[in-house]
């Protein structure tokens, strides 16, 4: 529903900027005699002012939250402890063994598989798990 709203804002948004981008480059009406009043749609202001507008949309609905979610996720990368379970970008899921700078070696199976990737290779981190006594 939310996704819906903002692209509705983006089409509005670009639809205007299209608009006065045209009205900016339309040629002066019949009865002005051609001559050029000096408004703000008449001059390069008037043509960059759309750019302007669609860089700043982009910029607030597009850049901007996609840098808060790579900081998220290299917080949550950074704040990795050993006995967390994690899941990496390739589906394998398995328990931290060991850390050690970009490194991460965990285990996948109670067979103590042990596989080693780097910390960017890790999508999401789960509560640590409690051994079940067999």
């Amino acid at each position: 529903m939310k996704k819906m709203s903002v692209i509705r804002v983006l089409s509005v948004l670009m639809l205007v900027a299209i608009l006065l981008a045209l009205s900016a480059c339309a040629p002066a009406a019949a009865g002005d005699g051609g001559e050029d009043t000096g408004g703000l749609l008449g001059s390069s202001l008037g043509m960059l002012l759309p750019i302007g507008l669609i860089i700043v949309v982009f910029y607030f609905f597009m850049i901007r939250p996609e840098n808060k979610k790579k900081k998220k996720a290299a917080e949550m990368r950074n704040a990795l402890a050993v006995g967390d379970k994690i899941t990496s970008i390739g589906g394998m899921v398995g328990r931290v063994v060991s850390i050690k700078d970009d490194l991460i070696t965990f285990e996948t199976s109670e067979d103590r598989v042990r596989i080693e990737v780097t910390k960017w290779a890790i999508q999401s981190v789960g509560k640590p798990s409690e051994e079940e006594p067999k």
